[in-house]
């Protein structure tokens, strides 16, 4: 079972998120274990703080490194095993998040990931605490949950057992390296839009050939610097150059 953990302000924005959808279904078949934690409660003053000032002055407040260190070294002394977690930093300064870095936190067993409010982090949490510092975005929220969200739906559906159908996430958008191929269920013709004839044909060569093409194409048309690192034959590649052509003329 695979454990995740979320350190945070705002537990209760995860209530519904974790009991929901593919989520809820992936901890009650006990695949992942879901707990979002609010590190208040590992503050180690009478007003329970867990942000202040920040030395040299400027706006805003920074949060203290003591409750977040607590809170993560609790987690570890509570684990049966001694691996470490990954210990990840919500942050916009951090790496940005893409399908490939989900497939790889979709091997480990631990994921702690703490989500920051205020002006930033006391800086020796990045230095001695965190494994990773990811970003969905260049630009900036409110605070980290709705970037944890993210990230733990990303992570969670690639585990075995949680999607019912298991070929789901080898074929999505950027599990490939290429967008997505067009997708077409019944009625085979709504408002005179016809499904195309080689979907319906029942020749499943056929289907992968222009399921590969369509998403060769839809890659070049809204995302061509994929094609840069995708893995193409040399046929793939000459039939890319004969489509820019095309759209060039």
């Amino acid at each position: 079972m695979m454990r995740i953990d979320v350190l945070t302000l705002f537990p209760e924005m995860f209530d519904g998120v974790f009991g929901a959808s593919i989520l809820g279904k992936a901890k009650d078949k006990g695949i992942v274990s879901l707990e979002a934690i609010n590190f208040r409660e590992y503050s180690n003053n009478k007003h329970n703080t867990v942000d202040d000032y920040p030395y040299g002055g400027g706006g805003g407040m920074v949060l203290k490194p003591e409750p977040v260190f607590a809170a993560v070294e609790d987690l570890m002394a509570k684990k049966e095993s001694g691996a470490r977690p990954r210990v990840i930093l919500m942050c916009p300064q951090g790496e940005s998040f893409t399908q490939k870095k989900a497939e790889e936190l979709a091997k480990e067993e631990h994921l702690v990931l703490i989500c920051g409010h205020y002006e930033g982090y006391d800086e020796r949490i990045r230095e001695h605490l965190v494994t990773d510092e990811l970003s969905i975005g260049d630009y900036v929220l409110t605070g980290g949950e709705i970037p944890a969200m993210t990230v733990i739906d990303s992570v969670v559906r690639l585990l075995p057992g949680v999607l019912g159908n298991e070929t789901s996430a080898v074929t999505d958008s950027y599990s490939t390296g290429l967008l997505e191929y067009p997708h077409y269920t019944r009625p085979p013709v709504f408002r005179d839009w016809a499904v195309p004839d080689v979907l319906v044909s029942g020749n499943h060569a056929k289907i992968d050939t222009w399921r590969r093409e369509q998403s060769l194409l839809r890659t070049l048309k809204r995302r061509p610097d994929l094609l840069e690192k995708a893995e193409l034959t040399d046929k793939e590649r000459k039939w890319l150059t004969l489509q820019e052509q095309d759209q060039s003329t």
